[in-house]
């Protein structure tokens, strides 16, 4: 592990992979199991929502409760199914109990309700009921405990219930972000919460970084440094924060992907122009390709079988993707002439990936068989996309507020905000699955 890096290792890392331990710790294991696997009632088609559903998140009863109920809040409006019922429109106090009557004339469907105490033992103790207002019957009730300081992850744990409690479908408010920042002219990788929050800086300021990649399990991070004058390809376990190198040689070593089994796929010009290698996880190292041009960007499709990756043996930039049972490769994007930065979508139908349009980088989607291309961004000059882990929404760069920051779009470029803070320059946001 270089020096720069262990000196600022802060128990906090060990905190944000342990997001979902924290806010369950002190529990029976049962209550926090997720709503009842017997609930197959399915409120809300995700496929194909007719209407944003209209909710009312009534803030917790007290200390801290307002609190969690904005942040409870604030991650459904990201998801773009909700409408939200004005807290001055409640006729119903929060320390009341549900009265179905109460919220008929609100014409909402749905009311959360609870209440939060804040222990002797310095924790959070958290009750959330969901209501379904035309029936009047509890969708589910739960408890939820934290520490004091983890009040954010407990608010993403109880928006995740209300998400899958009524669309049979896990949001990605327990995921994490990583990526590189950049302050005084240095760049740090860092780890935050899905919506940006609780930044955690790993310390490695002494290196010229490009942005990670996530292993699958979400216990280590996959990244280039330059270091000592050779570029390196490096994984990081954020458990024990020990680094080894994956390679690391002469000429440009690039990260790409690691999948389930602990295979690490990159680019290197070590033999000449940049072509594709594969690291196995027992050690052995494959060549995948052999062109004098250039490829690069690897990345692995959810179940392994293919890798897509850039490479301008066609003359320009563009998107391939290569079979990984026998290495056979296809052509995925035609438009355009500079096509590079793919991304698999969670169910490996669709890959996300940057273009040029118009003069500047802007932001596609398009099917595995290379239907359906469809251009989501018009403002600035936006990169490094990648899809949330239930697949619904993509966070990217973007210089569109002048200088870089991680915004946040659904997967259909609708609804596209900014996450990191302002002043914060930071670039190459990647998503955990866990």
């Amino acid at each position: 592990m270089r020096e720069k890096a262990s000196r600022s290792l802060p128990g906090i890392i060990l905190t944000i992979l342990s997001v979902a331990f924290f806010v369950l710790c002190g529990a029976p294991p049962d209550i926090f199991s997720g709503p009842p696997a017997a609930q197959a009632k399915i409120y809300i088609d995700i496929t194909n929502p007719e209407r944003k559903v209209p909710i009312a998140i009534s803030p917790l009863a007290g200390l801290g409760g307002g609190e969690i109920s904005k942040i409870v809040t604030d991650d459904l409006d990201y998801t773009g199914l909700f409408l939200f019922l004005d807290p001055k429109g409640f006729t119903e106090t929060p320390e009341a109990p549900f009265q179905r009557a109460n919220w008929l004339s609100a014409q909402v469907d749905f009311v959360l309700k609870g209440t939060v105490a804040y222990t002797p033992e310095g924790e959070f103790e958290a009750q959330a009921t969901l209501y379904d207002v035309s029936s009047g019957d509890a969708i589910f009730s739960k408890k939820y405990s934290a520490a004091s300081d983890l009040i954010r992850p407990l608010a993403h744990s109880i928006a995740g219930d209300i998400y899958q409690a009524l669309t049979g479908a896990k949001g990605p408010f327990g995921s994490r972000l990583a990526f590189v920042t950049v302050s005084h002219g240095k760049r740090d990788l860092a780890i935050a919460d899905w919506d940006c929050r609780r930044i955690h800086h790993l310390g490695f300021r002494d290196e010229i970084l490009l942005p990670p990649r996530w292993s699958p399990d979400g216990n280590s991070l996959l990244y280039s440094a330059r270091s000592g004058g050779l570029w390196g390809v490096f994984l990081l376990n954020l458990r024990t924060m020990r680094e080894r190198a994956v390679f690391r040689g002469a000429g440009t070593n690039l990260a790409g992907d690691i999948d389930a089994r602990g295979d690490v796929v990159f680019s290197s010009s070590v033999q000449g122009s940049p072509n594709l290698y594969e690291r196995l996880a027992g050690g052995k190292l494959l060549r995948l390709t052999k062109t004098s041009g250039i490829d690069v960007s690897p990345a692995f499709s959810p179940d392994g079988s293919k890798i897509a990756f850039v490479s301008d043996r066609g003359g320009s930039p563009q998107i391939y993707i290569m079979k990984t049972n026998d290495y056979n490769i296809s052509r995925l994007t035609f438009s355009g002439d500079y096509n590079t930065s793919p991304a698999w979508s969670p169910s490996g139908d669709r890959l996300v990936f940057v273009g040029r349009y118009e003069g500047s980088n802007q932001i596609f989607t398009i099917k595995a068989d290379g239907s359906d291309l469809m251009l989501l961004t018009t403002t600035g000059n936006n990169e490094s996309p990648c899809f949330s882990p239930d697949g619904r929404l993509i966070a990217f760069t973007s210089n569109r507020g002048g200088h870089r920051a991680i915004y946040i779009m659904r997967a259909d470029g609708r609804g596209q905000k900014r996450l990191s803070p302002p002043g914060l320059e930071a670039y190459g946001p990647r998503w955990s699955n866990q």
